[in-house]
């Protein structure tokens, strides 16, 4: 076997100055295994190894961007072909995905209280839009006929969440409820884009809330649950 001299020097030289062995091995033409043996007894100095960790902290972030751009390529892609299958909402169809909704998030009756009127809250700007729609263009509400509270935590900019919600549904907001704020707690809701819990009441809609009921329940009939 032929040792090639002035390679291995110049391979243990870049070892002692921190060279990996993947950087070593474009400098120096030999296999892996033969710099494997080359090196096998040549420590590295703290410094040099803080160099690695770095690098390989480096590394590993850039595969986890490269990972992070495929899963947002995928995931929008998913979406997009989704979205295609909806297609148009006939009205019928916005009357069940109303009716669901409020199953799902609004005010019941309960036995202590069979006159609850028709009230619906939720955090989510694209759900009060729709439930504000869906009431007054399948429920025939006037817009007269609606009030709109905020409940907010205290320490949340009130202003900034009033013109928010006022902005959205290009209507005032009559009441302002605030939430009290424990410390302890780990809340999440602390973000910029925090706006608090928008409540839709009807006035004067016992009746139409025993009507939705209605709705729920024969769309269960229809479906044999």
């Amino acid at each position: 076997m032929i040792i090639k001299t002035k390679e291995k020097e110049l391979a243990l030289k870049l070892r002692k100055q921190g060279f990996s062995y993947n950087e070593i091995l474009k400098k120096v033409t030999v296999s892996k295994s033969t710099l494997s043996v080359w090196l096998r007894d040549i420590g590295v100095a703290k410094r040099h190894q803080q160099r690695f960790t770095l690098k390989r902290k480096f590394a590993q972030l850039k595969a986890q961007e490269a990972s992070r751009r495929i899963r947002i390529k995928k995931e929008s892609a998913i979406i997009e072909s989704a979205k295609k299958e909806i297609k148009s909402i006939s009205k019928r169809e916005l009357w069940i995905i109303g009716t669901v909704l409020y199953w799902a998030e609004g005010s019941k009756q309960k036995e202590h209280n069979v006159s609850q009127k028709v009230s619906f809250n939720n955090s989510d700007p694209k759900m009060i839009l729709l439930f504000n729609k869906w009431i007054q263009k399948i429920c025939l509400r006037k817009k007269s006929e609606l009030t709109y509270s905020i409940y907010i935590h205290r320490t949340a900019d009130k202003g900034r969440a009033r013109k928010f919600w006022e902005n959205l549904l290009e209507t005032k907001i009559e009441k302002m409820y605030f939430k009290s704020h424990n410390p302890k707690t780990n809340r999440k809701n602390t973000r910029a884009d925090y706006f608090g819990l928008l409540r839709i009441d009807v006035k004067k809609s016992t009746d139409l809330n025993r009507e939705i009921k209605g709705w729920v329940q024969g769309i269960n009939e229809s479906v044999g649950i």
